[in-house]
């Protein structure tokens, strides 16, 4: 993920799971920041997040990952 950093808005950290996750969310695999761009149902309740560098992660219906979670000002 080039280029990415936080910036002034505000993030919290959140605990997800396949049920929870959502486009945006930044999860950190290896230290370095990954964003999800994309999500695909699979059989089970498990998911397919497709990152910003291209990687795939399958987060099976029992995983549970950190992520930094931008808030959203309407």
């Amino acid at each position: 993920m080039r280029g990415w950093a936080p910036s002034g808005a505000l993030a919290t950290n959140v605990e997800i799971t396949s049920t929870s996750v959502q486009r945006g969310d930044v999860i950190q695999i290896g230290g370095q920041p990954c964003r999800v761009v994309n999500l695909t149902q699979l059989p089970g309740g498990a998911k397919r997040l497709h990152l910003e560098s291209g990687e795939l992660l399958t987060m099976h219906a029992r995983t549970r990952l950190v992520a930094l979670r931008m808030r959203r000002h309407w």
